[in-house]
């Protein structure tokens, strides 16, 4: 940049600047910035024309009462003049009044972009710097229209200098952060990659950044950065601080440009080729060893430079989450960091760590910090560092910890601030529920938990206690126990009272043999909290009380009596008076026969997920709550530590039989009809609320809210030779599974097949059970699956066999590990073959192996949306469809559907509310494949267009088959 000689230093504005500053009173410096306005506007009006000198003078005086917060009328004009400049100063305040005071709908911006024209074509670098940093500055979309094909060529030419190509770098990202829409992609693309290589590591910063912003949008464009990426990050980290002088940082060498490179290497999975693999490893193993290394300097600058690296370096770790060896390691290191006495540091760590505890790779290595973290929760004072605490406790639990690590959050929950603890009654609910390794256990840590912080339990975290308790023969009679004893405090909250009143009116004959819980006494306990109760737990007791005169027709008067008192047959509440007049007519006429039928105990509610967990993710938001059902090996055992399923029997599979009794309590939980019957003792001890709906490891038999039961079929009609032969309601079947992950998939008289599949970028699991359903065993028992012309390229399958023999009753499991390698159309088979009865049966079914599961949900702003939607614009690249509704148009089954289709829904950016778009990219092997799609729904005509719009024609062709069929 040329030096400012001396003549340029402006006297007129220093003195003007002094007058201002001398000023004793804010009336005395207006009365001078008036006068000179004045004065300014009459120079800029006058007969003589004033040389380049007096204008910027003028235009700089304007400029600084702008900044003192003053409005300025004019002037522009003068500004854009100065532009025409030869003189570098006057160029540059001409350019810099511009930045500050020009608002991008101005009338002067086409005299603005004429002058920026002329300056970039002038191939003087300073002049283009000037232009380049305006443009960057007003960011207008005027702007961008007029100079996004010019720029992308300033960058990549090859006689740009470099102080230019930083500038034009940069100037390129940020009118793509405004208007993305306009910004092409062209030939440019593949060249600016090649930046990377550049020796000037300032061209190189700048371009990084460019590329990290572009290939999060486009990043089959980018892809090949990926290698030139690893190489650059090479040698900075194998350089000494002494080698990058220019760019070194408190003996940190480019601690921004490696900071950069990391970045822009999470926005792809790990490298397949083998030598750019091993020498990222070796880079992050050599970031990982100079963390251990002792500070070469004492100043925070050295720290903060060297931990920003390494924590980016760890990131990389965990968004790759191949290397077991980096894992531990970077788990070890952040371990140190635990008791570290920098507050940001901790807090740092202990959010990476929550990440790592989701790795099977290294939650073991987690584990081991649970005494430093359980400490933090403890001693910290940061109530934010307290918060990460509790989120990687939470992280890290598992079947061997669970009790240990509820009974400190536990402790913690007494005097833990009040913005979190409804969010530590949640993981304490759910933790307690998916590790009870008895019920005794469960029982006493929710009840606890609701006499520490009552206030804070939601409805979910009561309602789930009583659908456990219900669906548990062996914890009735302890919970009664339980509750009652708890209900004797002279103060327990509202929460604890509608637990025990809802356990006690279905369980309390279980303890009415105990002198010192006698029928009376249990009524008498419960009536004299009544008065202090809302009037929702008010009409749960009056249920209560009803169902008392079904168990302990002894106290049948005494309840009759306060049924019929003034204050409940009178209530002004209606609720409460509608239920204490029909309970006491019902009490009156209806025999015992009948009253034992219509009050007769609950049945078991159906198995599904739990409301507490959706809560919890609600309130965390999407991606925030580990899922430790998909990341941990023994989420897949049952709740006693056994590590195979549930055994399926004959009680299993069946269907209860439709009771007419009714939820008299009001916990509005469901429909109890047709509901599974709960799980032998051996089975099971809670439910998988992890999983999506019903868990196979619990019990295959389909619900009433399932749709996955299949057509009974003979098992005559299954036996064939050819294994490819029969292939049950195939489509059917698979399109059932579209928009879900677990269910049953096949069942017939002879054998039940459920899955339990979780996905992951281009890679996915599966895991198959096989349950006997009859007394006989099954022999020879072999499974195949069979991948058909092209789709053997198109997938990788691989199996592990299971025991050739299946007792009868029991149930086989069957993991297949899956790989997408490209798009594909058609879906695997399963070939079942084995030996019933001495005659061979062979069944086939196609398994529900979809494009759609490789998706990777993707977030867009509506700007963001529209603008790729523009570019997907090709006839090949849209597929759309219009179609009648197959079933009600509900808007958020529909909501349902489109998220569990894989695309993430996105809200408020479809002009019309009521279509749905979405967003997502589909993860192979070989290429990515971005996928955005518009559903628009008539309710009218009931009937749906769906729009789909993505890179590749065979792919728009397959989800659009997909989605179609699930509306």
């Amino acid at each position: 940049m040329p030096a400012v000689s001396k003549g340029d230093g402006m006297r007129g504005l220093a003195v003007f600047i002094s007058d201002i500053r001398n000023c004793k009173s804010k009336e005395a410096e207006i009365k001078r910035i008036n006068k000179e306005l004045a004065n300014i506007r009459s120079k800029f009006k006058g007969d003589k024309a004033l040389d380049g000198y007096s204008k910027k003078k003028y235009v700089c005086k304007l400029l600084f009462i702008f900044l003192l917060g003053h409005d300025i009328d004019f002037g522009h004009m003068e500004a854009v003049n100065l532009l025409s400049s030869n003189r570098y100063t006057e160029k540059q305040i001409g350019y810099l009044f511009i930045s500050v005071l020009v608002n991008s709908n101005s009338e002067l911006i086409r005299l603005i972009n004429n002058g920026i024209k002329n300056d970039l074509a002038s191939r003087n670098p300073t002049f283009m710097n000037l232009a380049l940093h305006c443009i960057a500055n007003v960011g207008s979309r005027e702007m961008a229209e007029a100079f996004t094909a010019d720029i992308p060529k300033i960058l990549v030419a090859g006689d740009t200098m470099d102080s230019v190509k930083q500038s034009a770098a940069l100037c390129l990202l940020r009118l793509n952060r405004t208007s993305p829409d306009l910004v092409p992609m062209g030939e440019w693309t593949s060249r600016v990659v090649h930046l990377l290589n550049d020796q000037h590591l300032g061209v190189v910063t700048a371009a990084t950044s460019l590329i990290t912003t572009l290939a999060q949008k486009n990043p089959e464009e980018f892809k090949t950065s990926v290698s030139l990426a690893v190489s650059r990050l090479s040698r900075i980290v194998t350089s000494a601080s002494t080698d990058l002088q220019d760019y070194t940082y408190y003996f940190v060498p480019a601690p921004w440009l490696s900071v950069k490179l990391l970045r822009l290497l999470q926005c792809y999975p790990p490298p397949e080729e083998g030598a750019v693999r091993g020498r990222l490893t070796e880079c992050l193993e050599t970031i990982l060893n100079k963390a251990q290394e002792p500070p070469k300097s004492k100043k925070v600058q050295h720290s903060n430079a060297k931990n920003a690296v390494l924590f980016e370096a760890i990131s990389l770790i965990i968004h790759h989450d191949s290397e077991p060896n980096l894992l531990v390691r970077a788990c070890n290191q952040l371990g140190q960091f635990l008791q570290h006495r920098e507050t940001n540091l901790r807090y740092l760590a202990l959010e990476s760590m929550c990440t790592l505890a989701s790795s099977e790779f290294s939650h073991e290595a987690v584990k081991t910090h649970i005494e430093t973290v359980i400490n933090a929760l403890k001693t910290e004072r940061d109530v934010s560092v307290r918060q990460r605490a509790v989120d990687l406790l939470y992280a890290m639990c598992d079947r061997s910890n669970a009790q240990q690590i509820v009974a400190e959050m536990l402790n913690y929950l007494e005097t833990a601030d009040y913005s979190i603890r409804e969010e530590i009654v949640l993981k304490v609910a759910i933790l307690a529920e998916k590790y009870a390794v008895d019920y005794t256990w469960y029982v006493d840590t929710i009840l606890n938990l609701i006499r520490i912080a009552g206030d804070y339990v939601s409805e979910e975290v009561w309602y789930r206690v009583i659908q456990i308790v219900i669906n548990r023969d062996d914890v009735q009679g302890y919970s009664a126990k339980t509750v009652f004893e708890a209900l004797q405090a002279p103060a327990c909250h509202e929460n604890l009272l509608k637990v025990g009143g809802y356990i006690l009116g279905e369980f309390g004959n279980l303890i009415a043999g105990d002198p010192r819980s006698s029928p009376l006494i249990q009524f008498n306990l419960l009536h004299s909290k009544f008065h202090l109760c809302s009037v929702p737990t008010r009409a749960l007791l009056l249920s209560t009380y009803i169902k008392f005169v079904n168990l302990f027709p002894e106290i049948k008067a005494t309840i009759q009596d306060v049924l019929r008192s003034d204050s409940q047959l009178r209530n002004a509440d209606v609720e409460l008076q509608q239920r204490a007049v029909e309970y006491l007519r019902l009490s009156c006429i209806a025999s015992t026969d009948i009253l034992a039928t219509v009050l007769e105990e609950m049945p078991p509610f159906p198995e599904r997920e739990s409301s507490i967990l959706t809560k919890l993710k609600k309130k965390k938001g999407p991606g925030k709550v580990p899922d430790m059902e998909e990341t941990k090996k023994e989420r897949n055992s049952d709740m006693n530590g056994s590590t195979e399923p549930v055994s399926v029997n004959s009680s299993a599979v069946t269907m209860s039989t439709p009771s007419t009794s009714t939820d008299l309590l009001g916990l509005g939980l469901g429909p109890v009809l047709n509901s599974v019957a709960p799980a032998s003792a051996g089975g099971s001890l809670l439910v998988d609320v992890f999983s999506d709906n019903s868990p196979a490891v619990a019990s295959l038999a389909p619900t009433a809210e399932e749709n996955f039961s299949s057509p009974r079929i003979g098992s005559a009609d299954v036996v064939s030779d050819d294994p490819a032969a029969a292939v049950h309601d195939a489509d059917e079947l698979v399109n059932k599974f579209v928009c879900k992950n677990n269910g049953v998939l096949f069942e017939n008289q002879l054998m039940q097949i459920g899955l339990k599949s979780e996905f992951r970028q281009n890679l996915g699991r599966m895991y198959i059970f096989y349950g006997n359903k009859t007394s006989t065993q099954f022999q020879s028992f072999l499974t195949a699956v069979i991948c058909q012309d092209a789709l053997k390229t198109q997938l990788n399958i691989q199996t592990k066999q299971v025991d050739p023999a299946v007792d009868g009753g029991a149930q086989v499991q069957q993991i297949l590990n899956i790989e997408c390698v490209s798009d594909f159309m058609e879906a695997p088979i399963l070939n079942i073959q084995f030996r019933y009865g001495g005659a061979l049966q062979n069944m086939s079914v196609k398994l529900p192996v979809t494009l759609n599961k490789f998706f990777q949900p993707t977030e867009m702003t509506s700007q963001d949306f529209f603008q790729r939607w523009k570019q997907l614009s090709i006839p090949q690249q849209e597929v759309q469809k219009i179609f009648k509704a197959k079933h009600p148009m509900d808007t958020e089954v529909t909501k349902a559907k489109i998220i569990g289709f894989g695309v993430a829904l996105l809200d408020m950016v479809d002009p019309n509310p009521s279509n749905f778009t979405g967003a997502g990219v589909i993860h192979t092997k070989n290429i990515q494949v971005g996928c955005l799609l518009r559903l628009e729904p008539n309710t009218q005509a009931q009937m749906y267009r769906l729009t789909l719009r993505t890179s590749r024609e065979t792919v728009s062709q397959r989800l659009c088959e997909l989605l179609s069929e699930q509306f």
